[in-house]
């Protein structure tokens, strides 16, 4: 849902979004059309479960902006979801080196570890979202449970 939601703000924000606002998409076409961004297809990559092609648009969107936190968390999010767990773990410390504070960053990277078999360190970092949301918080509560799931699991083995 958030990433639909973030996939209609891209596109509204956009020069065909600032055309329809302003009355257009009548019968005159839009001229000087921006294609929409890496960013922008990967998200609707990753809402249509394609992994690889998220995580190639991501790559292009982070070596363009290598700064942002979020680009680097979803490029670990569609390399993990796409097998690459070694590459993911390289996308999630590089978001969380821009932004220590960064929820989602905190909770894939410890999905991640659960994926690894790593349950200590994926407690680190439901433990650190304990003390970044103070309230409870979505990431928190779908780490934790991940956590539950993976112990479960893992006692059926």
């Amino acid at each position: 849902m958030l990433i639909r939601f973030l996939i209609v703000a891209a596109c509204l924000c956009g020069p065909v979004g600032r055309a329809l606002a302003d009355g257009g998409g009548g019968s005159e076409p839009v001229r000087n059309v921006v294609p929409a961004s890496e960013f922008a297809r990967a998200l609707n990559a990753l809402e249509r479960g394609d992994f690889q092609r998220a995580a190639g648009l991501l790559e292009l969107h982070t070596r363009r902006h290598p700064d942002d936190a979020e680009g680097w968390n979803r490029l670990g999010f569609a390399r993990r979801k796409a097998g690459m767990l070694d590459a993911a773990f390289v996308a999630y410390r590089r978001a969380l080196d821009l932004d220590p504070r960064h929820l989602g960053a905190h909770e894939y990277i410890g999905e991640a570890y659960l994926a690894a078999g790593d349950v200590a360190s994926a407690e680190k970092h439901l433990a650190v979202l304990a003390e970044l949301c103070r309230t409870p918080c979505e990431q928190h509560a779908d780490l934790q449970a991940a956590i539950a799931r993976h112990r479960a699991g893992a006692a059926g083995r």
